[in-house]
């Protein structure tokens, strides 16, 4: 009896190591199964709990985020990128209209326009030099003036208001006006220089006219002489003429001189021609256009009136 239970223990014991085997078989199959079967679910929608890409936020700028790495992701995936979402509308605020209107001419500008607006500015004595055509510093300073006399924004642009009320006020310039024929606007005439043969001569807008009974035959930038050799004031007589003279004292050219007291006569100046008003005489009258000196000269005689005023 011995001898056959140990048989038979032996043999179950050898039926149950072969059930065990089998088992752990089963539970390795079973576990390979599930392992598997994860990766599958991952794959076909489910982002990784954690991720080494950055993400939009709520804080962002509106810069679309980096595209997802995998070609697979969904569009609803929280890795779709957000470029195809319509960009958020950003409302731009209405520009109030100018009471003024619309600006016609302004700084920089030039033209036509811009001559007529500054002779237009001239006649009602808001311009006090020769119109250019150029809308430069001198026109801004004037359209401002302008603008504060007539109750309107001190802009210094000629907008479309301003442009009404300029018209309103002055007439259609003449050729003379757009061109006038010295730098800056010919003085009125002092009260002597209103009978006879005369050249009337304003230190204060530095020009010279040539006048027959009050009325003006023409008009030139003239200069005068230095606080050390000042040009004399008052009523003289053309007493000489010169038309190629040179200065004894001086020793230079003064073409065209017609002596009106001493040494001090109206004549052509090449230096004035080169260099405007950033020189003086030694107390002559100079006349920058040679042409126009050159048909004074031809039409003043001795004896003719010189009045020299401020």
């Amino acid at each position: 009896m011995t001898g056959s239970t140990t048989r038979s223990t032996s043999r179950n014991a050898k039926r149950n190591a072969n059930r065990g085997r089998a088992g752990t078989a089963v539970l390795a199959v079973l576990t390979v199964a599930a392992a598997t079967a994860g990766c599958k679910a991952q794959a076909t929608g489910s982002a990784p709990a954690a991720s080494s890409s950055p993400r939009a936020t709520a804080t962002d700028d509106g810069k679309p985020a980096s595209p997802p790495s995998s070609p697979t992701a969904s569009p609803s995936s929280p890795t779709a990128s957000p470029s195809s979402a319509p960009p958020t509308a950003t409302a731009s605020p209405t520009p109030k209209p100018d009471p003024q209107g619309t600006t016609l001419m302004a700084s920089g500008s030039e033209g036509k326009q811009v001559r007529e607006l500054q002779a237009r500015l001239r006649q009602i004595g808001h311009f006090d030099r020769s119109p250019t055509g150029y809308y430069g510093t001198v026109t801004v300073a004037a359209v401002q003036s302008f603008q504060g006399k007539r109750g309107l924004t001190r802009t210094g642009r000629a907008d479309t208001l301003t442009w009404q009320k300029l018209l309103g006020m002055t007439h259609e310039p003449t050729a003379a006006e757009l061109n006038p024929p010295t730098t800056r606007q010919v003085a009125k005439p002092d009260k002597r220089c209103m009978t006879g043969r005369v050249l009337c001569i304003s230190k204060n807008s530095r020009t010279l006219s040539w006048m027959i009974d009050g009325r003006v035959m023409s008009s030139m930038d003239v200069r005068f002489g230095s606080q050390y050799t000042p040009t004399r004031e008052g009523t003289f007589s053309v007493y000489w003429k010169s038309r190629h003279h040179v200065s004894s004292i001086y020793h230079t050219a003064m073409p065209y001189a017609m002596f009106f007291s001493g040494g001090q006569a109206v004549h052509y100046s090449a230096d004035f021609a080169a260099r405007g008003y950033n020189g003086a005489s030694h107390g002559c009258v100079n006349v920058r256009d040679e042409g126009k000196i050159a048909s004074l000269f031809a039409q003043v005689k001795n004896g003719d009136k010189v009045v020299v005023f401020e």
